[in-house]
């Protein structure tokens, strides 16, 4: 049973209090109804950022967009949006900075003297391909300047937008420069439109696997998050299809909802799941030693008691059942040389 009051195509209900802000101003509910998305070109200074969180397997990412019009209510992301001085809530997902400069900046950043090339992961915070992306192509026109000097890049998303740019895709993956991981966290249609409004459809993300396999491009799933008494009975049937569709790896996450990430998340599913909303929440404080989030690393991945063993066992047998023998390749920085010349450097 959902709430027909719930504001359908988003995941935020209502904007959450910006822990940084002294006053906060709370429009009327039926404004929530109308709001836009709105987009607000900023200008960084630079825009690949060392990873250095330790049970992170990436040294680097970047990302073209800040905020993200997917709409999904657990996103661990949305606590960024408050340093902008917008909530976490409504605002995360209908005021979208777009930075029209990350091209260049990464030129720059291939150019600068000394740097060791690592494989960048796009995006590593807001989804690169989210809906803005058909209209800025920052996205693409970031892959063409990885092609051009022949740097490796993983990218990360929900949108079956990413075969857009298979005519870039290929010739990167030719060379051993790219993978493309898409995060299906659900295949159950129903469920999908109320975890994840605005992403792709399960089935167009399972044929974007396709496509994407055909053209020799690697494929990985992010199957994430695992939310017990919403999609923890998937595993099995997520990982069957996900293999079957040319997927070479997979990868999963238990939900966690830290600071801001929490009241929104706790409003969204009391609208759209409120028979079972608090059967949800209890199951996760079960995992998170009596708590929504955990922010320990390590600690953050694998949870704890008996839901998170099930989980992780569930996991173990799909790996062995749909992916025995299966090998996600590693990334070639071989071939970068700081420069779009093809001739390889030979000192330094």
């Amino acid at each position: 049973m959902q709430n027909e009051n719930i504001i359908k195509g988003q995941g935020a209900q209502r904007n959450v209090n910006n822990r940084f802000d002294r006053y906060t101003f709370e429009p009327e509910d039926d404004d929530f109804e109308t709001i836009k998305t709105s987009f607000t070109e900023v200008f960084p200074k630079s825009i690949v950022n060392q990873v250095k969180s330790d049970d992170l397997p990436m040294e680097y990412s970047m990302n073209p967009y800040q905020g993200c019009e997917h709409g999904c209510s657990y996103c661990f992301a949305r606590p960024t949006h408050e340093y902008w001085g917008y909530s976490a809530g409504i605002d995360f997902e209908r005021k979208i900075m777009v930075k029209k400069n990350a091209p260049e900046l990464l030129e720059k950043f291939f150019q600068k003297r000394g740097y060791q090339p690592s494989p960048i992961l796009l995006s590593g915070n807001t989804d690169c391909y989210q809906p803005a992306e058909r209209q800025f192509e920052i996205t693409r026109k970031i892959l063409q300047v990885c092609l051009d000097y022949r740097h490796p890049v993983h990218v990360l998303t929900k949108n079956a937008l990413v075969i857009r740019d298979i005519d870039i895709l290929k010739p990167l993956a030719e060379q051993n420069l790219v993978s493309v991981s898409l995060s299906i966290p659900t295949i159950n249609e129903e469920l999908r439109r109320k975890m994840e409004p605005r992403t792709s459809s399960a089935k167009n993300k399972l044929k974007a696997i396709e496509i994407l396999s055909e053209n020799e491009i690697p494929v990985n799933v992010m199957v994430a998050p695992i939310i017990p008494g919403l999609n923890s009975n998937e595993p099995l049937t997520i990982l069957k299809a996900i293999s079957e569709a040319g997927a070479q790896g997979f990868g999963y996450t238990l939900v966690r909802l830290n600071d801001s990430v929490e009241p929104v998340f706790v409003n969204w599913i009391e609208n759209a799941f409120p028979d079972r909303a608090q059967k949800v929440l209890n199951l996760i404080r079960s995992m998170r030693g009596g708590k929504l989030g955990e922010k320990k690393f390590f600690d953050r991945q694998k949870g704890e008691g008996n839901i998170a063993e099930m989980i992780h066992n569930t996991f173990k047998i799909g790996r062995k059942k749909f992916f025995d023998g299966k090998e996600f390749p590693k990334l070639s920085a071989k071939n970068f040389t700081g420069t779009k010349d093809q001739q390889l450097r030979l000192f330094d």
